[in-house]
């Protein structure tokens, strides 16, 4: 079937958590956050090499909200329930529609960080990757000096099914780097 055909929620909670399709105008939110955390971000991700504007980053969130309508990316915002405060980004990416396969990418706002809820938000979008979208297969890669990142897979039962040697570059140093693999396979 044509993925445009999929209907599913672009909205669900976690016990303290709001998680959501990216919208027009969340790129203000989204760049204060990216600002604040800039530094713990660095050494793992490619985004943040380069200082963004808020409008870089509004039509960043302009081009996922269209790409999740396209159901070619599914980027998620994650709020707290409480106050709306934004807490993370992540999402299901690397989509393969034919057999329900998706890659679960995720980063969070430093001051957020060590209250368990990416652990949680990462569970959340399992929950609804199996339950809604039938996912056979969920992925989650990490570079493996990402203890941090790493832990979230290991805390939710996914597997680690290898460590692809020499696989990439570091975002931040260009130094070879080794890849983690961690599957949960339904």
């Amino acid at each position: 079937m044509n993925p445009l055909l999929y209907d599913f929620p672009e909205e669900f909670e976690t016990d303290r958590l709001l998680i959501r399709i990216p919208r027009p105008g969340d790129g203000k939110t989204v760049y204060n956050s990216l600002k604040t955390s800039i530094n713990e971000l660095k050494p793992w991700m490619p985004f943040a090499q380069k200082e963004q504007s808020e409008m870089e980053v509004e039509i960043n969130i302009r081009e996922s909200y269209i790409k999740f309508l396209k159901r070619e990316d599914l980027r998620l915002l994650v709020f707290l329930k409480e106050t709306g405060q934004f807490v993370a980004s992540s999402g299901l990416h690397r989509i393969d529609w034919s057999i329900s396969k998706f890659e679960i990418g995720y980063w969070i706002d430093t001051r957020f960080s060590g209250k368990g809820y990416m652990t949680e938000a990462v569970q959340g979008i399992m929950d609804f990757a199996i339950n809604e979208l039938k996912a056979r297969r969920l992925e989650i890669r990490c570079d493996s000096k990402n203890m941090k990142s790493r832990a979230i897979p290991e805390r939710i039962g996914f597997t680690l099914e290898g460590i692809l040697k020499n696989e990439g570059l570091s975002a931040e140093t260009n130094e070879l780097r080794d890849t983690c693999i961690y599957a949960k396979v339904i």
